[in-house]
């Protein structure tokens, strides 16, 4: 078994509970109580609905990339396995980035993406 990948996708898992109940507490809801929410399609239901969509999305993604790394973590790794592996490590790499640089370092998901990313790299080699 391979101990890094389980460690990765129980930190992805983490950030995925997170990121989807403290948004929906501390900033979808928030949001959704100011009055000036963009009207689109007659009204601002749509809007609020696409936005909890789209932030409840990235938590599946999230969910699915540890879903992956766990089932990794159970076989050896052949040609296959490392090239998805690769993906998800550099996903999570290229997240850390974007994360650091959008928040300019104040938002500590970056610091998580990374621990993941290299994880990864790490139960790769």
């Amino acid at each position: 078994m391979n101990f890094y990948f389980v460690a990765a996708a129980a930190l992805a898992l983490a950030i995925g509970v997170a990121h989807s109940w403290l948004g929906e507490r501390y900033i979808l809801m928030r949001l959704f109580r100011r009055q000036n929410i963009p009207h689109l399609f007659g009204s601002d239901v749509f809007t609020k609905r696409t936005l909890r969509f789209a932030w409840h999305l990235t938590t599946v993604a999230w969910l699915g990339a540890a879903a992956l790394l766990l089932i990794l973590s159970s076989f050896p790794l052949d040609s296959s396995a490392r090239i998805l592996s690769s993906a998800i490590a550099a996903t999570f790499f290229a997240s850390s980035v974007l994360a650091l640089i959008g928040s300019r370092g104040r938002h500590l998901s970056w610091v998580v993406f990374l621990i993941i990313a290299g994880l990864v790299w790490m139960g790769i080699r």
